[in-house]
C-alpha cells in the first residue's frame, strides 16, 4: 500500500512480472494485453466461488507501468482507489488471495537496483526524498535521484580506470620497446586530479550535514535579557517560558524555524551568571554545551558590556559565527553604547521590533552555497567515510609516485581506493574492464 489509509484515495501498487495477469483476475477488464503507461477505469471485483455471485469493492483507475521502463523495472500496476481502511484492506485481501505478497519495507526501491534502475546512492536518496523538510534537503535529494552524484563518481571512475589502465601497461608491457604509454608525470596528473575531487566531495559534508540535521544556533546571554523571548518571538509560538524572575530557564530548550529554505536548531540556555543554586548551575553547564556544539552563537545583551565579558564571549565561541544582539531597544532608558564599539544588532524581542534583521543575519552566518538542482552535496555518512577513505588511498598512490615506488606497489592502493569508491554506488572496476581499457584505448596489438 502506498499511502496510509484516512484520506480521501489510497494507491495500492504491484509489481512482478505475473502484475497484469493477477490483476486481470479481480478487475473488471482484462488488463493482461495493455498498452504501457495507460490508464484504465473500471471496478475491483469480489467473486463467490460458491454462489457465482460478484461483488463490485470499489470503483477505481488502474496505471500500467511495464518492465523494463517502471520504477522497479518489472511489469507494475498502480490502483487507486477510495482511502477507505476497508476497501484497501478488501483490495489487498483480493490480490493476496491471488498469489501477491506484501512488500517487505523498501522492497521496490531494492527491485529497483537490483534491476539496474538505480544504483545505491539514488536507492539511498529516495528515502532522503521522503524525509526532506525544507527546501535545501529536497533539492540535494532530487540532485542524488537524478544521478547527479552518481555520474560525479563515474567521471572519477573513469580517472581511476584510466590510471589503472597505465599502471597496468607500465607493468605487463614495459618489456616491449615498440609500445609508447604514459611516463610517471600523466600518473601524477591524473592522481592529483582524483585527489582534488575527491576533497572537494569530502568537504561538502559539513554543509551537507548542516542542510540535512539542522544548522544549530545557541541563544546564550545573562538571566533575564530576552532569551526566551526571542526564541517565542523567532518560532512564532510561546515555547519557552517567560518571566521577570532571574534564573527561569533551568534547562536548554530547542526547536527549529525554516529561514529561506534552511532548517536551524535554536537552543534556549539557562542565563550564565553566578548562582548557589544546584539546579540552575547544571543548566549553566549545560549552556557550554550547547555553545560549544553551536554552528552560531546569538550573545544577547541589554546594557553594554564589559572589556572582560566581550573577552570571555569571544573566548567561547572560538570558530564559531557570533552574533551579538542588544535587545530591549523598546526601552527609553537605553542609550547607545559608548566604551564598547562592537556590531550588534539592536532588536526588541517583546515587540518584534527589526526581528528580520536579525533572522537575515543568521542566514548568512550559516555561510551555505547557494543551492541549484545540479549541486552535488554529500549529506550521507556513508559516502562521507567511503570518500576519505578513497582519499587516503590515492594520496598513498601520489607519496608513491613521488617517492618513485614500483607499479606493483601503487596498484595495491589504487585498487583499494576503486573499491572503496564502488561501495557508494554498488559498482566496480573488473580486470576484463582494465584489459579492455588498455587494448581499446591504447592500442596493444593493433
Amino acid at each position: 500500500m502506498a499511502t496510509a489509509p484516512g484520506g480521501a484515495l489510497g494507491i495500492i501498487r504491484i509489481s512482478g512480472p505475473q502484475t497484469l495477469e493477477i490483476l486481470s483476475r479481480i478487475f473488471s477488464k482484462n488488463l493482461s494485453n495493455a498498452k504501457p503507461n495507460t490508464i484504465h477505469y473500471g471496478y475491483i471485483i469480489e467473486s463467490d466461488a460458491v454462489s457465482q455471485h460478484q461483488n463490485t469493492v470499489d470503483e477505481v483507475l488502474v496505471s500500467i507501468f511495464r518492465a523494463p521502463h517502471s520504477y522497479t523495472g518489472e511489469d507494475s500496476a498502480e490502483i487507486s482507489c477510495h482511502g477507505s481502511r476497508y476497501i484497501l484492506n478488501k483490495v489487498l485481501e483480493l490480490l493476496i488471495q491471488h498469489d501477491c505478497r506484501m512488500a517487505s519495507p523498501g522492497e521496490y526501491t531494492m527491485r529497483a537496483y537490483l534491476n539496474g534502475k538505480m544504483d545505491l546512492s539514488q536507492a539511498e536518496a529516495v528515502a532522503d526524498l521522503i524525509a526532506s523538510t525544507n527546501k535545501a534537503t529536497h533539492q540535494i535529494a532530487m540532485s542524488q535521484l537524478r544521478g547527479h552524484f552518481s555520474s560525479e563518481l563515474s567521471n572519477l571512475r573513469e580517472k581511476l580506470l584510466k590510471l589503472t589502465s597505465l599502471l597496468e601497461l607500465e607493468l605487463d608491457f614495459s618489456d616491449h620497446e615498440d609500445l609508447e604509454f604514459a611516463d610517471r608525470s600523466e600518473l601524477m596528473s591524473i592522481a592529483k586530479e582524483i585527489n582534488n575531487h575527491l576533497t572537494q566531495l569530502a568537504h561538502s559534508f559539513e554543509t551537507g550535514q548542516a542542510i540535512k540535521q539542522g544548522i544549530p544556533v545557541a541563544i546564550v546571554g545573562k538571566t533575564n535579557v530576552g532569551k526566551s523571548t526571542l526564541l517565542n518571538r523567532l518560532l512564532h509560538e510561546e515555547r519557552a517560558i517567560v518571566s521577570d524572575i532571574h534564573g527561569t530557564t533551568r534547562d536548554t530548550i530547542e526547536d527549529t524555524i525554516n529561514l529561506h529554505g534552511i532548517t536551524f536548531r535554536f537552543i534556549d540556555t539557562a542565563g550564565i551568571r553566578q548562582t548557589s543554586d544546584h539546579v540552575e548551575q547544571i543548566g549553566i553547564e549545560r549552556t557550554y554545551a550547547a555553545i560549544e556544539k553551536a554552528r552560531i552563537v546569538i550573545w544577547m545583551i541589554d546594557e553594554e558590556p564589559s572589556q572582560e565579558e566581550l573577552i570571555k564571549i569571544k573566548k567561547l565561541t572560538k570558530n564559531k559565527k557570533l552574533i551579538v544582539v542588544r535587545n530591549k531597544i523598546d526601552k527609553a532608558e537605553n542609550k547607545p553604547f559608548i566604551l564598547v564599539k562592537i556590531p550588534l544588532i539592536e532588536i526588541s524581542a517583546k515587540h518584534g521590533k527589526h526581528i528580520t534583521n536579525l533572522e537575515q543575519a543568521i542566514y548568512e552566518a550559516a555561510d551555505i552555497p547557494t543551492l541549484t538542482d545540479t549541486d552535488v552535496i554529500v549529506t550521507n555518512a556513508r559516502h562521507y567515510d567511503a570518500l576519505t577513505r578513497a582519499h587516503e588511498h590515492i594520496q598513498r598512490v601520489i607519496n608513491g609516485l613521488q617517492q618513485q615506488l614500483s607499479g606493483d606497489l601503487l596498484s595495491e592502493d589504487l585498487r583499494q581506493a576503486t573499491d572503496t569508491l564502488a561501495e557508494i554506488t554498488g559498482g566496480q572496476i573488473t580486470t576484463n574492464e582494465v584489459l579492455g581499457n588498455i587494448f581499446k584505448n591504447f592500442c596493444v596489438g593493433k
